[in-house]
């Protein structure tokens, strides 16, 4: 049998501070990545070793005895019933403020301890290394010895949704703290990487998601003008490649080949800022993101993108403000089923009417001339113009549709699924079913008039919500009744 070698063994330890457990937390993260890294760098240089190297992610348990009621407002902080919770932890130095806050819930709400210690979950090697620039796990075979033989590698039929897609089973009795796994978090940041072509640590609290580029020129527009005032609160820009400026007039320069899903942030010291994502066209890339997003836990997402208008009475340029999809995406069927309600969001639908209004200066009956609210339908096939009418157009006016698209379902819903308040304001950009076709040159004119002002709305919309407790933006409708305490 191989020789297991690990870290110094280190025993659990019992916290009434916040800032004192994720310290802990730091110290055990640190010391396992460090010992992967110094093993692998090893082994790298010395040929297949004869020992095989093992480190552990670290771990938040509680205990609870008592069915404590908590103030009933609140959606978070509390675990559901008596028993051991647990949850893995990775990058602590990343969610060192999230941490901080649900620890400090968790210990407040429940007037108990947690303790801080090393899990029984194995650190795959290719996650220790991702934050070393100096070290590259090869390909299988490239290493000159079987990896998986020495190291722990990404166990996929560990790294799921199950907890929540609310199918998990809880293992010798202890219930999940978190909605995510220190694994399934690990494979999201590698996946956000390489997708957006920016580090994970850029992202911001409010993502606005966009199908078209349009957008990013006007975002930076926005940015640049952000950092030119001293009073706006924001400190810098990043574009993808994770180029960085702070200086608004400082160049930027473009890949010359950009990511899948081209990303950029407009940043705050305490992470409240704003990112964008032009996730292009299709419900695939909509979940591909939103999927990986969710693990950095933001407070709310946004989907700024264009529609087509479905009824006669609107005109190009028009919003639509979603309070219901009808999800034919189909993306996300095994994992919520289209039977599974998607709400709408108060507290997000009445930041986004209040943008509109404030942006357009209009108000009351005023504003229905260039906005309607109603149901916004997201299909799977770019060219569904093309098919037979008579089905399609039978199932969009039996659902009193107004619009239609490739995306806004698949992010709200995978909202819903992930506990993300989220929300629709979309652009009427072409009315198909009246004629009225997105050719080019009405692209052009449409895309000159009407970009800044539905961005500077979605932008808006994040400001108000970012002044909005947390208590009262993370809505009960998003959490099950056998919900995990973490948000």
């Amino acid at each position: 049998m191989t020789k297991i070698t690990t870290p110094d063994p280190r025993d659990p330890e019992i916290f009434t501070d916040a800032a004192a457990a994720v310290a802990r937390l730091e110290e055990l993260y640190n010391e396992a990545t460090a010992f992967l890294c110094e093993s692998f760098a090893e082994a790298m240089e010395s040929g297949a070793p004869k020992v095989r190297y093992r480190a552990y992610y670290p771990e938040i348990r509680i205990r609870t005895a008592s069915y404590a009621h908590v103030d009933s407002r609140l959606s978070f902080g509390h675990v559901s019933e008596p028993g051991v919770h647990a949850t893995t932890v990775t990058r602590p130095d990343l969610f060192r403020s999230y941490l901080t806050q649900q620890i400090a819930l968790l210990i407040k709400n429940h007037n108990q301890p947690v303790t801080i210690g090393p899990s029984t979950t194995p650190m795959p090697v290719h996650f220790a290394v991702a934050g070393n620039p100096d070290l590259v796990v090869p390909h299988q075979g490239a290493a000159g010895f079987t990896l998986r033989d020495v190291f722990d590698v990404p166990d996929l039929t560990t790294t799921n949704d199950d907890i929540v897609n609310g199918v998990h089973e809880p293992q010798d009795g202890v219930g999940p703290l978190a909605l995510f796994t220190a694994q399934r978090i690990d494979y999201s940041l590698a996946r956000l990487a390489h997708y957006t072509a920016t580090d994970p640590d850029h992202f911001q609290n409010h993502v606005l998601f966009t199908n078209y580029q349009f957008y990013v020129s006007e975002f930076e527009n926005y940015a640049r003008a952000q950092l030119a005032d001293p009073d706006s609160g924001y400190t810098s820009f990043v574009s993808t490649g994770n180029v960085e400026i702070t200086d608004p007039d400082a160049p930027l320069e473009q890949p010359l080949k950009l990511p899948q899903m081209p990303t950029y942030h407009l940043k705050r010291a305490d992470g409240s800022g704003i990112t964008l994502v032009n996730i292009g066209v299709g419900p695939s890339n909509a979940k591909t993101a939103t999927d990986h997003i969710a693990v950095l836990r933001p407070h709310a997402w946004l989907m700024v993108g264009h529609c087509a208008g479905l009824r006669n009475t609107q005109a190009l340029g028009d919003f639509v403000l979603a309070h219901a999809y009808l999800r034919e995406d189909k993306v996300l069927d095994d994992d919520l089923p289209v039977w599974v309600p998607i709400p709408p969001l108060a507290e997000v639908q009445v930041a986004l009417e209040r943008a509109v209004a404030e942006v357009t200066e209009l108000e009351g009956y005023e504003l229905k001339r260039i906005m309607r609210t109603g149901t916004v339908a997201s299909v799977d096939n770019r060219n569904w113009e093309l098919r037979d009418q008579s089905g399609p157009v039978q199932r969009l006016s039996q659902s009193r549709a107004i619009a239609l698209d490739m995306e806004s379902a698949t992010i709200a819903a995978n909202g819903y699924r992930f506990r993300v308040p989220y929300g629709t304001l979309l652009c009427v950009s072409d009315k198909p079913l009246h004629g009225e076709l997105k050719l080019p040159g009405m692209a052009s004119e449409f895309y000159t008039t009407q970009v800044s002002r539905h961005l500077a709305i979605g932008i808006r919309a994040m400001e108000h919500l970012r002044g909005m407790p947390l208590e009262r933006l993370h809505s009960r409708k998003l959490r099950s009744f056998d919900e995990t305490a973490f948000l």
